[in-house]
């Protein structure tokens, strides 16, 4: 079921069968009628371009009930008004949405282009949680890859969403779950990963998890650490992983002389997921540790050995006035800013060409994307603001970008560390 159902996205990705797609069902001026057909394509999982037809109903429904049943929602997303998973699909619900505030304008083909890729994308990432069933699951995450640059390249919407297929996996898994079992589950997979698809998933997700804790420190646990450390005994494992995963490549890199671009996203991630509790990996054992001891321990033991020059590499990271950091954003989910991403470029019209991996890095290719970071940050704090959730009985923004905030957790970093 697998390689068909890449087969059929290969083709659905392919050429021009999108703008075929998007051309159908903009027929009617009307664009709530326009949006009403893309949604009943999404919901059947049927795509109709002119007489050809993509059919993946049944790879959700088998894919997605596999995947509920080892504990996640890749399709779906929390209810926490109602306390259940909503019916509809994310793209689906975002459809929804849209039309109830655009939906009396003319039709805009490029929105439904996004709206388009944003399907794709969680089929993708419902993918990406099934490549350990048969086969060879580094091929399979290779595969994905293949498939994320078609569906980002030139013959889709140009919104961008993630750098890699290991990206799709946090994407997926980044939801709330009343069952968290799952994810110790997905953890020991992901640890039979080859060396390159594991420092992937860690520079991912150290770099998430850094912005989550920190989002939690603040606005959930009061900044009581204990507490934290106590509510997130699913999240501290996955840290773990990613920070001796790095430490180690970092490691391999300082005794082969290895510098560059490489070296440098390392730094940065380690220096991220470290900033929500530092001492938890350079200090002593947290009462919560014991499930992932050795690797914190291992952790620790390799810091300690390239300690000065490690300290020496943060500094390039130090937050600053003019300059984008990831130190400063911090939100509740990750999916949350893509999500956010999506709304606002279907509400502006025009496509953000930003992944979730370049949000969570100060790394720039150049002045007009650090620019473009910032931009979109910001942004998505002012929905968040404008649409607060309930938080310790407070209304608080979910997604924030505040660079006061990552200078401050930049010190206290270095403080612990240094300790």
């Amino acid at each position: 079921m697998f390689d068909e159902a890449c087969a059929v996205i290969e083709r659905a990705l392919d050429g021009g069968v999108r703008q075929q797609i998007v051309g159908d069902v903009s027929g009617p001026r009307n664009f709530r009628t326009a949006l009403i057909r893309l949604r009943d394509s999404m919901r059947s999982n049927v795509w109709k371009a002119g007489v050809a037809e993509f059919h993946l109903g049944r790879t959700v429904r088998v894919y997605d009930g596999l995947t509920r049943r080892d504990g996640f929602h890749v399709m779906h997303d929390w209810d926490g008004i109602a306390d259940r998973v909503n019916e509809d699909t994310i793209p689906v619900d975002v459809l929804t949405y849209l039309a109830d505030q655009r939906g009396g304008r003319e039709t805009d083909a490029a929105v439904l282009s996004i709206l388009l890729d944003y399907y794709f994308l969680h089929v993708l990432a419902l993918l990406s949680l099934r490549v350990w069933d048969e086969g060879d699951a580094d091929a399979r995450l290779r595969r994905l890859d293949q498939l994320l640059e078609q569906l980002q390249g030139p013959n889709g919407s140009g919104q961008s969403f993630a750098a890699n297929a290991e990206t799709l996996l946090l994407l997926g898994t980044s939801h709330y779950e009343m069952d968290e079992r799952g994810y110790d589950r997905l953890l020991a997979k992901v640890k039979t990963l080859d060396a390159p698809h594991r420092i992937n998933v860690a520079l991912g997700h150290a770099a998430s998890m850094g912005s989550h804790l920190r989002f939690g420190f603040e606005a959930t646990y009061a900044r009581d650490t204990v507490v934290m450390r106590d509510d997130n005994v699913t999240d501290y494992p996955w840290l773990s992983f990613s920070l001796v995963t790095l430490m180690r490549e970092y490691s391999r890199m300082r005794a082969e002389d290895i510098g560059g671009s490489g070296r440098d996203a390392i730094v940065e991630a380690v220096l991220n997921g470290l900033s929500p509790d530092a001492r938890a990996f350079v200090g002593d054992a947290p009462a919560t540790a014991s499930v992932y001891e050795a690797e914190r321990a291992e952790f620790c033991a390799l810091f300690r050995r390239h300690e000065p020059e490690l300290l020496a590499e943060f500094e390039r990271y130090r937050p600053s006035p003019t300059t984008y950091s990831p130190l400063s954003f911090f939100f509740n989910f990750s999916h949350n800013v893509v999500k956010g991403a999506v709304v606002d470029a279907l509400l502006r019209g025009e496509p953000w060409r930003l992944t979730l991996n370049d949000m969570l890095s100060g790394i720039s290719s150049d002045d007009q994307q650090n620019v473009a970071k910032e931009a979109l940050a910001t942004t998505l704090m002012g929905y968040a603001r404008a649409n607060p959730q309930r938080i310790r009985g407070r209304p608080m923004p979910v997604i924030v970008y505040d660079p006061g905030a990552g200078r401050r957790a930049y010190s206290v970093t270095m403080q612990k560390l240094r300790e």
